[in-house]
């Protein structure tokens, strides 16, 4: 079954971009598969915790 992804514009500021580029490269993404994945990460520890920021930590150290 095919996913279709929804396209939505955003703005961000010329350091945030310049962050994310440096971090997606870090995980081999684009920019844009990036801010997917960390939405999606987001997302997920929400429907957990009913919080919205990640504990990227605990990730870390597995």
């Amino acid at each position: 079954m095919s996913q279709v992804k929804k396209q939505i514009p955003l703005r961000v500021s010329a350091e945030l971009y310049k962050e994310l580029n440096a971090w997606a490269e870090q995980d081999f993404r684009s920019v844009n598969g990036q801010i997917e994945y960390l939405l999606t990460e987001c997302v997920k520890q929400h429907k957990k915790t009913g919080k919205y920021i990640p504990d990227f930590d605990k990730e870390e150290n597995i």
